[in-house]
């Protein structure tokens, strides 16, 4: 059961607000005066306080430096009246997890209770994590020991503290996410929100109400207000993955966020003010998308101010039984299987192997092993046919003799559409390109009716 510490000279406000709390099946300690909710928090625990602002001798501010010495994960809401917003800002710039205005309601407070108990059970949580992780030898998300990925910590590490824009580059399945998220943890924003939206994912309209929310009535369908991922995100990180695929007009919009660090709602006028530092992934070359005019090239500088490029796994081979180790003892624990010896045949075929799936297609092979496997040794398999698929000629894959680059593009593309159950988000990425590129030239040869109409009949 939670325990709650309330903190209020008043007391009729003092005994609504244990009523309150109680009722919701909390348990609450109170204090008539911010001297004695001091020695509260040095005699119990609790996992969030309420305190009003302006009480005789010890102020709700000074109470907030106290409690924040004694547990600095502590959520404290304070409590003020209309006349002193600004005290209430300033006690959230000192630490303060939120405030409430008076007159409220109970429901109000509730809500506000709840949010406080979520984010101190997240920080308990994240922190669990991070020992736990330190137990294993690494406290990083990014496992290798190459001079290429210690490149990327030592980018990250310099990096991580500042508000500048980071841009992850890297192939398909090389970890890009994973840079975004220790680029977060790693910086004086780790406590805040972390959100990612996937921009591949979504057309223009709906990320456009993804990114900045809406107005009720904006547009059919929208029933009620959207908070957009911007203002979720605000004090913490937004990941916008595959920012490529965004399209043009609503590329002029973004800009306009990471210059004057504003966004409007779709369907209103009125300016809201957000402090958001923003990471992007590409798996795209940016300079000939901007070269072909498809990227603008304001938004590839404001983007680009940090690159980082992550290195595809045929460039790190001193990583791959490492990463390979580390995935079956993740997929044993979660299946329940006893730990083997991954096998000499296996480890030879791993480093021999190219990857052009990357760290992915080496975590997707070693699952299907762990649940696969029968005997005392760990044997991986598929990679020799694989390495056939990738290292195929043309002559044996399809008759491309006689056809023109753009036919043999069309083929390809359709024979990887096929193989990927008609899903365009699957086939782009299997071929290393983006879903917008997909879609473009899938548009240009018809390609999508064709196969409709292949299957009608």
């Amino acid at each position: 059961m939670p325990r709650i510490l309330i903190v209020d000279d008043d007391r009729y406000m003092r005994g609504s607000l244990v009523d309150a709390i109680e009722g919701h099946g909390h348990d609450v300690v109170a204090a008539d005066c911010g001297e004695v909710g001091v020695e509260a928090l040095k005699e119990h625990s609790f996992d969030a306080a309420i305190t009003d602002l302006k009480m005789p001798g010890m102020s709700g501010l000074e109470f907030l430096e106290q409690a924040n010495v004694a547990d600095a994960k502590l959520p404290v809401i304070v409590i003020t009246a209309h006349g002193t917003v600004e005290t209430a800002v300033d006690a959230m710039k000192r630490g303060a997890f939120d405030y409430i205005l008076k007159p409220f309601g109970s429901d109000e407070l509730l809500l506000l209770l709840d949010r406080a108990l979520k984010h101190r059970r997240l920080l308990g949580e994240n922190q669990a994590l991070k020992g736990e992780l330190r137990s294993l030898g690494d406290d990083r998300p990014l496992i290798g020991k190459g001079a290429a990925i210690q490149q990327v910590w030592e980018q990250i590490d310099a990096v991580a503290n500042s508000d500048a824009t980071v841009l992850v580059r890297g192939e398909t399945g090389t970890g890009k996410e994973l840079v975004s998220r220790a680029v977060h943890y790693a910086s004086d924003r780790a406590e805040r929100p972390y959100l990612c939206v996937n921009c591949a994912a979504l057309s223009a309209g709906l990320l456009e109400s993804e990114l900045f929310g809406h107005e009720k009535g904006a547009f059919t369908g929208a029933e009620r207000d959207r908070v957009g991922r911007f203002e979720l995100a605000d004090g913490g990180t937004l990941l916008l993955d595959e920012v490529s695929e965004i399209e043009p007009n609503l590329q002029a919009k973004l800009l306009r966020v990471l210059q004057e660090k504003e966004i409007e709602r779709v369907g209103c006028s009125k300016t809201r003010r957000v402090d958001v530092r923003v990471v992007a992934t590409t798996n795209r070359d940016l300079e000939h998308e901007v070269k072909e005019g498809r990227f603008r090239q304001d938004l590839y500088f404001r983007l680009n101010i940090v690159p980082i490029q992550v290195p595809p796994l045929r460039e790190r081979k001193e990583d791959i039984l490492l990463l390979a180790e580390h995935f079956q003892s993740r997929f044993e624990r979660r299946a329940g299987r006893p730990h083997r010896r991954l096998s000499d045949e296996s480890r030879k075929a791993l480093l021999a192997y190219h990857w052009p799936g990357n760290v992915r297609e080496l975590e997707n092979l070693i699952e299907r092993a762990v649940l696969l496997s029968n005997g005392d040794e760990l044997q991986v398999a598929g990679l020799d046919g694989a390495e056939a698929v990738a290292t195929v000629s043309a002559t044996d894959a399809v008759p491309f003799r006689g056809l023109s680059l753009e036919e043999v593009e069309r083929l390809i593309i359709e024979d990887a559409y096929d193989a990927n159950d008609c899903n365009q988000k699957r086939t782009a990425e299997s071929l290393g390109i983006g879903v917008r590129t997909l879609r473009d030239k899938m548009k240009k040869w018809k390609l999508e009716a064709a196969k409709r109409e292949a299957v009608s009949t």
